[in-house]
């Protein structure tokens, strides 16, 4: 059961109503991490602000949601690990991929390296060594991309965070992170 009820976007007035609007008309509807944010509308605001900004990136649409799936494992929130798993499929990740992605692995090289260097940020909240932070840069991620992953799991880490905390119904095929490893 939720602890923070969502709102319904019909009944929702003022700034809510507006950012559901916005969210219904690009979505073409409104999933419960919104409209349960939007209980602070200044929150979901800024949600979408930095998510749309990140969403004008570097890093593939598919790299984004498999950076989502492992924070998701990571912090054990199976609202987001069900939500990213859906979009990953939707950015032409494979289903197999993307369970190793909840784990922090992957089938490829590159994202293998990014998804470890994703781990270590979060079970080391930022502590990451000289070495974590070469080793990305040796599977060839630059200066800019490896700021956007840290982005993205932070934009992540927040809506993990919520979830857990809103208990938000999960209305998206469901997803268990009960068997992956948890963050430090």
């Amino acid at each position: 059961m939720a602890r923070i009820n969502a709102i319904n976007p019909e009944q929702a007035t003022g700034k809510a109503q507006e950012l559901l609007t916005a969210v219904k008309g690009q979505m073409g509807g409104v999933p419960n991490i919104f409209s349960t944010l939007a209980q602070s509308p200044a929150s979901l605001e800024a949600f979408l602000n930095f998510n749309g900004a990140l969403s004008q990136g570097t890093l593939t649409p598919a790299l984004r949601e498999q950076i989502a799936l492992t924070v998701a494992g990571k912090n054990q929130c199976d609202y987001c690990a069900s939500a990213h798993t859906l979009l990953g499929k939707g950015a032409g990740v494979a289903e197999e991929e993307l369970q190793q992605n909840l784990a922090g692995s992957s089938a490829d090289e590159k994202t293998r390296a990014a998804l470890s260097f994703v781990s270590a940020v979060v079970e080391n909240r930022g502590g990451v060594s000289d070495e974590q932070v070469d080793s990305v840069r040796a599977a060839g991620f630059n200066d800019d991309e490896i700021i956007e992953i840290v982005a993205h799991i932070a934009i992540n880490t927040f809506t993990n965070y919520f979830n857990r905390v809103a208990q938000t119904e999960i209305d998206f095929p469901v997803v268990n992170t009960n068997n992956v490893a948890k963050a430090a």
